[in-house]
C-alpha cells in the first residue's frame, strides 16, 4: 500500500508542477497516470463494499472526462457530461452513508456559492449554459451530502469525504472562472492541486 500511496503523490506532484511551469507533454502524461494510480490504490483497499465501487466508477468517469478535454472545443459538452457522471456517482456513494438529517445552513451557503458562480460565468457559457449549470448543481449536492455526513457523524472518515468533495468544488470553481471569465497566474496549478487532492481524499476513505 505504501508504494502505491507514494506513487500517487509523486505523479500528482509532477502534474501540478507541470501545470505551473512545466511542458505541455508532462501535463498530458501525468494527469491520466495519476488517475490510474489512484484507481489502482483504491482497488487495493482491504475491504471493498458494494457501494465502494461507486468511487472506482467515479474515477473511471473522471478519466474519461479528462481524455475528452484534450479533444477540440466541440467535445467539451461530452467532457462535462463525464464529469457530471463522476460527481453523480460520488453523490450516490455519500448518500448511501447517510441517515435522515438536515442542517439548513449548509444548503443555504452552497446555494449562495452556486448562484455567485453561475452569475460570474453565465454570459460566457453560450450553448453550454444549462450543461454547466447542471454540473454545478450536482457538485453542490455532492458537497452538501458529504458535509451533512460530517455534521451528524464527525469522524475521520466523514471528514475525509467532506474535504475531498469540497476540494473538487473549489477546483471546479477556479476552472470555470479561469476558463470562461478571466485567466490569472497559477490558475492551472491551483486547479490541478485541488482536483487531485479532492480525488485523493475520497479514495483515502476506502482505507479508513
Amino acid at each position: 500500500m505504501i508504494w502505491s500511496f507514494l506513487a500517487v503523490l509523486f505523479s500528482g506532484w509532477l502534474y501540478v508542477d507541470a501545470s505551473y511551469r512545466g511542458p505541455q507533454w508532462q501535463r498530458w502524461v501525468f494527469k491520466p497516470v495519476t488517475l490510474l494510480l489512484l484507481l489502482a490504490w483504491a482497488w487495493q483497499a482491504p475491504v471493498l463494499k458494494t457501494t465502494d465501487y461507486l468511487i472506482l466508477l467515479g474515477l473511471l468517469a473522471t478519466l474519461l472526462g479528462d481524455a475528452l478535454t484534450l479533444l477540440p472545443e466541440r467535445r467539451m459538452l461530452y467532457a462535462i457530461g463525464a464529469f457530471f457522471l463522476s460527481h453523480l456517482l460520488y453523490t450516490l456513494f455519500f448518500a448511501s452513508q447517510m441517515t435522515l438529517s438536515f442542517f439548513w445552513p449548509l444548503p443555504l451557503a452552497l446555494l449562495i456559492i452556486g448562484g455567485l458562480l453561475i452569475a460570474t460565468v453565465w454570459s460566457r457559457l453560450e450553448e453550454l449554459r444549462w450543461p454547466v449549470c447542471t454540473f454545478i448543481g450536482i457538485t453542490l449536492l455532492m458537497v452538501w451530502l458529504s458535509a451533512e455526513l460530517y455534521v451528524f457523524r464527525p469522524t475521520d472518515y466523514s471528514f475525509t469525504l467532506m474535504v475531498g468533495a469540497s476540494l473538487l468544488l473549489l477546483a471546479n470553481i477556479v476552472w470555470l472562472v479561469s476558463h470562461y471569465r478571466c485567466r490569472f497566474n497559477a490558475d492551472r496549478a491551483i486547479i490541478a492541486a485541488c482536483y487531485f487532492a479532492g480525488h485523493f481524499m475520497i479514495v483515502r476513505s476506502l482505507w479508513l
